[in-house]
């Protein structure tokens, strides 16, 4: 029977999801800025691969100079805090922005509460009545690197936290107190009370003893599935500010009992955390955070939704061809006597839809011969 069409019953259709994983490690010298021009003094800000706007509210950082037709976008970094904060003051530089741009993270991040008012980020992601994040820094990855999400349990963030200032050190040297940032037992502990997706609370672990006032703290918020980490501005002042270092850390240095978040842009400001965030301009403060950067790593994950067509060529089917050239006047060209049975080469799967529409195609990576004594089934994956 010569059987060019075949309706597909349902048991021959079924569906998989396949997540595949990509590991993204992302270097502190691209972060703090590798591309500066030769020809420049040292303490030069031209940072070519970090674009800053005319509206300074937030950085986006690039892994070749932004300009290039090569670059990727990587991330955008920015901060802000709360309308409560100490710091929201009309006296702070850029109050208004700082407050926007807090609420705009915490309303697509953490939604609104009973009452139609925008959610504070929450220390411990219960959303109730403990330590809220009034102060923080967003750090918020390109699509390009975390596709669908980040995955669970991968991500870590290693950050300078030492006393001197990064106008006195080259970025990513300071290497005597760095804290690690990371999502533990991010695949099993999540939490999914937020409107953008799953995520976990980011806790900071330190290779020295004296950094931390604790070698496991709740320091920030990751969101998985929007790809962006929330880091507490806590993670830069010690604790008799109210911050999560040791005060050890500064005995003997010269920093008037801080941190000094300055840079290139800001030497000779001698400001800590605070002061970057009440004094210094939106990149100013952001040029604080991005040049304590050494390292980021974590794995993507991209979710292929697969439907599976089983095409079944039973003994009797599919052992004629259809295409011109397999009749050369009244004759099979494949058979040299009447007695012969019929051989087709099979080469291509058609699937129409129910207007006899050809909607795919697919191809085989050799003809394959197809005789009544043999029955094929052949397996056609469309991914989406």
């Amino acid at each position: 029977m010569a059987t060019s069409f075949k309706t597909l019953l349902t048991t021959d259709i079924q569906s998989a999801r396949t997540k595949l994983h990509e590991a993204i490690p992302i270097t502190g010298t691209i972060v703090s800025g590798t591309y500066t021009q030769p020809q420049l003094p040292p303490n030069s800000t031209s940072e070519e691969n970090i674009k800053n706007y005319s509206h300074g509210m937030f950085q986006s950082v690039y892994d070749y100079p932004y300009l290039s037709s090569s670059a990727n976008h990587i991330l955008d970094i920015t901060m802000g805090y709360s309308t409560g904060s100490a710091y929201s003051s009309s006296a702070s530089t850029q109050n208004t922005q700082k407050m926007q741009i807090y609420n705009q993270m915490a309303q697509v991040l953490a939604g609104h509460d009973t009452t139609g008012r925008i959610r504070l980020f929450d220390e411990d992601g219960d959303l109730g009545s403990g330590n809220k994040i009034n102060e923080c820094y967003f750090v918020n990855f390109a699509r390009l690197l975390t596709k669908d999400e980040i995955q669970k349990g991968t991500f870590y963030m290693d950050l300078s936290v030492d006393p001197l200032g990064n106008a006195t050190t080259a970025p990513g040297a300071r290497t005597d107190h760095v804290v690690r940032v990371k999502d533990t037992s991010g695949s099993t502990s999540y939490k999914v009370n937020s409107p953008a997706g799953e995520y976990n609370i980011l806790y900071a672990t330190a290779s020295t003893g004296d950094t931390l006032t604790n070698q496991f703290v709740p320091c920030g918020l990751l969101y998985y599935q929007a790809g962006i980490a929330v880091l507490t501005s806590s993670l830069f002042k010690v604790a008799a500010s109210g911050g999560l270092l040791s005060d050890t850390m500064l005995t003997g240095a010269a920093t008037a009992g801080k941190i000094i978040m300055e840079t290139n842009a800001t030497a000779g400001t001698g400001y800590g955390v605070s002061g970057s965030f009440i004094s210094a301009s939106m990149s100013g403060a952001v040029d604080g955070l991005r040049e304590r950067v050494q390292n980021i790593y974590f794995a993507n994950t991209t979710e292929l939704n697969s439907t599976i067509y089983f095409c079944r060529a039973n003994a009797s089917e599919f052992n004629y061809s259809s295409n011109p050239t397999y009749i050369t006047g009244s004759k099979l060209r494949v058979k040299e006597s009447r007695t012969d049975d019929p051989v087709s080469y099979i080469t291509t799967i058609g699937l129409y839809g129910t207007n006899n529409e050809l909607l795919a195609t697919a191809k085989l990576s050799e003809p394959l011969k197809k005789t009544p004594a043999q029955e094929f089934t052949l397996r056609v994956r469309l991914d989406y």
